[in-house]
């Protein structure tokens, strides 16, 4: 992952995570990973020093841009510690899941310092079992889903004796960051080159719709997908309510090759077989809080990866979304996935997850000073979605870190 192919200001998607986060709703994703043994603080240092070339943003602070004139930038750290973002914790006896599910909610509350570049991992020992763990956080405007599992995929090693990863090409000269006045005027004269180059995409894009019809018919499919969610406020969940800040972990498992079977066995995807799941547990919590499911529906938002074939290993967002009415209530778990399927297959033979990409590439064209005054407002009240569920496949092969064995992995 070459400096050359990172683009040095914020995409408008990107930057939209810096812009409404809150510190009781930061923007952060990550996990918990569970290895075989104690792994060496030093030695994981060591390890992942090595390779921190491969990922060069990991290495850069956001910097905004006065009067927020254009989207933050991507600067080099001049003050750069690796030891400043892997910080080593310990549990105290007996080291149990339960305790490594509390320190994981502790740790991923809270917004993570923009003084430095935007990410932290945590080297836990005393993981019963003769275990080790680490909890990752990392800002949203970083990495999605998919991206983060390419990161994963450089962060650790596919043999627990790999070979020495390749020298970085030449060493980065990394000067102070720019002063407000050379910012002030790169985010004028980006803004300016944007604007030329939001005239040429409306002009190509109007040529595009009298060659191709069908990608205004997505738009309009989306729009007419959409917009009656926010015409018609959603039931709210029991748990639709406002955050404290505080985090609490749960994690349950169950078999892959089970659920591929159900996908084989009954037809859909497994996203579709992961929805079905959800509708069944999200029935039984609704009932346990006393509320009716017969004939109701949760409004599940489910992130789409947008990403081109040349796009892989990119970093930030590349995600679209499409909102999928999950049934409660119904009993059957085949009928349910039946239900689900139906409802997932008129989305995408619709084409709505393309026509809200484009929606969204449109409204990136909305001036970044009035996204970053829209970020400090109030934020309006949720009768959009219940909640968000994504699939994002993992790493299907074993994994190592500096020798010891990845045992379990827990997005967050």
């Amino acid at each position: 992952m070459s400096q050359a192919n990172l683009s040095r200001r914020l995409s408008a998607q990107d930057a939209t995570f810096l812009y409404f986060e809150r510190e009781d709703s930061p923007m952060n994703i990550g996990s918990v990973a569970v290895f075989q043994g104690e792994i060496p603080y030093d030695k994981f240092v060591k390890n992942i020093e090595d390779k921190i070339h491969l990922i060069p943003r990991y290495q850069q602070r956001i910097i905004p841009a006065p009067l927020n004139l254009s989207h933050p930038t991507w600067e080099w750290d001049p003050d750069f510690d690796i030891r400043r973002h892997i910080l080593p914790v310990r549990l105290d006896p007996p080291g149990n899941l339960d305790q490594l599910r509390e320190l994981a909610s502790r740790l991923f509350q809270g917004r993570l310092s923009r003084d430095k570049p935007l990410w932290e991992l945590y080297l836990v020992h005393g993981v019963e079992g003769d275990r080790s763990a680490l909890v990752s956080k990392v800002h949203h405007c970083l990495v999605d889903g998919v991206s983060g599992i390419d990161l994963l995929m450089i962060v650790m090693d596919v043999s627990p004796n790999p070979p020495p990863p390749p020298p970085p090409p030449e060493p980065v000269a990394v000067g102070p960051i720019p002063d407000p006045v050379s910012r002030f005027f790169d985010a004028m004269f980006d803004r300016m080159a944007e604007n030329l180059r939001t005239t040429a995409d409306v002009q190509k894009a109007l040529l595009s719709a009298i060659d191709n019809p069908a990608s205004v018919r997505s738009v309009n499919r989306a729009l007419e997908t959409a917009l009656p969610y926010f015409l018609r406020p959603g039931r709210r969940a029991p748990f639709n309510k406002p955050f404290s800040g505080e985090r609490k972990q749960a994690w349950s498992e169950c078999s892959f090759a089970e659920v591929r079977a159900i996908r084989q066995a009954c037809g859909g995807t497994v996203n579709d077989v992961v929805l079905a799941i959800l509708g069944g547990a999200l029935s039984r919590y609704y009932e346990a809080h006393g509320l009716e499911t017969d004939g109701q529906v949760a409004r599940v938002l489910t992130p789409v990866n947008v990403r081109r074939e040349d796009e892989r290993g990119s970093l930030g967002n590349r995600i679209s979304m499409l909102l999928v009415e999950v049934p409660l209530g119904v009993r059957d778990p085949i009928e349910r996935l039946n239900i689900v399927r139906e409802r997932t297959d008129s989305l995408k033979r619709n084409h709505v997850a393309d026509g809200i990409e484009l929606l969204s590439d449109s409204l990136g064209n909305v001036p970044p000073m009035l996204q970053a005054l829209l970020g400090t407002l109030p934020a309006p009240p949720n009768n959009v979605a219940n909640m968000v569920c994504t699939n994002v496949p993992g790493p299907m092969i074993p994994l190592y870190s500096v020798g010891h064995r990845l045992e379990a992995h827990y997005p967050m």
